[in-house]
């Protein structure tokens, strides 16, 4: 008797495990596709080095590490406790970050500005830069940080940076998101010059007039989203194009797992299929490095 209740307990279980196979098979079938960024390439303290070139190294989500012949960037680093789930490893952890010259924040959204990411790298980096909001933003939490205008220069070793406009005071639109009323000058691009080329990260931003006027960069860090408050496919596309030679960085997309939020959801296969030199296109895998290069064009 023992014997033929155990035979139906296991029978039971074996068809309850089975309905749930099907049940996640059927889940994943349904889920909705993602473009997801390639296998994740870590690095560590050889990348801080001094070299004779400028390397750069995106960090997933919109961050990016820059290495120019020993002076060491950050762009909106975010590696640890975001409160969306990620699918994507990051390349370095924070406490293994040995030094970094500067810290450049776009603006305060939580995937630019990541207080626990900058709170675990403050005591290895020598100041923290970006707008006079975000800068507010970071003096309450006692970063050594500096406030800057759009259109300021300012300097980190031999790499001259200058603020760039954007447009995304997004919170306006949306009643009860923030007691405080945004301007376009709380978030902001960067315009990089290295000894090896000139870098353009425009940060998160709808497209601008000004943004198609530029001396033609030697790379963009490229916000691709089709986001209303980013520069939406059409907008990439129009940017890239007044670019016609200029590699496109890919960043903001396959690294959170949220197929049905526009923000984190541009497929660099589209914009393949749009631009015009397409194989200036550069799907880096977080953490692979790629060399700085002047254009050889007039600029």
């Amino acid at each position: 008797m023992r014997a033929k209740v155990f035979g139906l307990a296991l029978i039971a279980v074996l068809l309850s495990m089975n309905l749930q196979a099907q049940t996640t098979a059927d889940t994943v079938v349904k889920k909705k596709y993602q473009a997801k960024a390639p296998k994740t390439q870590p690095f560590g303290k050889k990348a801080f080095e001094k070299s004779d070139h400028t390397t750069l190294r995106w960090l997933g989500m919109a961050g990016y590490f820059i290495n120019s012949r020993g002076t060491t960037l950050m762009v909106d680093p975010l590696l640890k406790g975001f409160d969306m789930p990620i699918m994507i490893d990051f390349p370095i952890a924070t406490e293994d970050v040995p030094r970094l010259d500067a810290v450049l924040v776009t603006h305060a959204d939580n995937d630019h500005y990541s207080v626990p990411t900058n709170h675990d790298m403050k005591p290895v980096t020598r100041a923290f830069h970006s707008t006079i909001y975000v800068d507010s933003l970071m003096k309450n939490e006692g970063f050594p940080s500096f406030g800057h205008i759009i259109g300021e220069k300012f300097k980190v070793g031999p790499v001259s940076i200058r603020l760039t406009p954007a447009d995304h005071a997004y919170q306006n639109a949306y009643p009860g998101m923030s007691k405080r009323h945004f301007k376009n000058e709380d978030a902001c691009g960067f315009w990089i010059e290295t000894p090896d080329g000139t870098i353009w990260a425009p940060g998160d931003s709808r497209l601008m007039q000004e943004h198609l006027q530029f001396p033609s960069p030697d790379a963009i860090l490229f916000d691709f989203s089709d986001s209303e408050w980013h520069f939406t496919l059409a907008g990439a596309v129009k940017i890239a194009n007044a670019y016609p030679d200029t590699p496109l960085l890919l960043n903001h997309w396959g690294s959170v797992d949220a197929p049905d939020f526009t923000p984190f959801n541009a497929d660099p296969e589209q914009l393949k299929k749009l631009v015009v030199n397409p194989d200036r296109i550069h799907v880096l895998a977080p953490g692979e490095a790629y060399k700085l290069k002047r254009l050889k064009v007039d600029k």
